[in-house]
């Protein structure tokens, strides 16, 4: 896809503040500081509209990307991050757990992993909340960069076994430094917009 319109919408809290319903939305869940912001401006060929941090913990909202008004990116806030106070993890999880349990036209949800390691209990926690909650995901593995081809298959096999998946084409493996993975990102989405996309059963 050519992408020449993007706008940042607004960072919401609550359904309230959430755009109209109009078009699809694709969520980005991972831990913090695995590159969610990283992927949408390499999906968009942007350098910094979406802000990337040192900071993990930073993202506390849903922030909204419209995207040639045909779908939002939405990117919700890391996981993940131990150093965030324990009230504060709580508000995020009421959000997140209004936001996918609610919203209607949320099409598809990104689970953005790191590439280099095993998932960690919470993308694990993650995947099982998508489950539960019926909303349509695929894993998006980032940083391959930084692991030799040799040992893709390897590090494939970890991710599909710990999250249990049921399948390895569920996974896609990705670089923002490369931009590998990102036409084949681009299919996936599609897709979804086409009504296309399929959920593994």
């Amino acid at each position: 896809m050519d992408v020449h319109n993007v706008e940042f919408l607004i960072s919401a809290v609550r359904p309230e503040q959430y755009p109209a319903p109009i078009i699809p939305e694709i969520a980005l869940a991972g831990r913090s500081n695995v590159g969610k912001s990283s992927f949408i401006n390499t999906m968009i060929n942007r350098k910094k509209l979406a802000r990337t941090s040192s900071k993990p913990g930073k993202t506390q909202q849903l922030n909204y990307y419209q995207i040639e008004d045909l779908f939002y990116f939405v990117d919700v806030p890391g996981y993940g991050y131990a150093r965030v106070s324990k009230t504060e993890k709580a508000k995020w999880g009421e959000m997140l757990e209004t936001y996918f349990a609610t919203r209607e036209n949320l099409a598809l949800a990104l689970l953005i992993v790191d590439f280099r390691h095993k998932p960690t209990k919470d993308d694990i926690q993650m995947k099982e909340f998508m489950d539960y909650h019926g909303v349509p995901y695929f894993v998006i593995a980032t940083k391959t960069d930084k692991i030799k081809k040799s040992q893709w298959n390897k590090h494939l096999s970890d991710i599909y076994k710990t999250l249990e998946l049921e399948s390895i084409d569920q996974i896609l493996p990705f670089s923002a430094e490369t931009k590998d993975g990102r036409d084949e990102a681009w299919e996936v989405i599609q897709a979804v917009l086409d009504g296309e996309f399929e959920v593994e059963e």
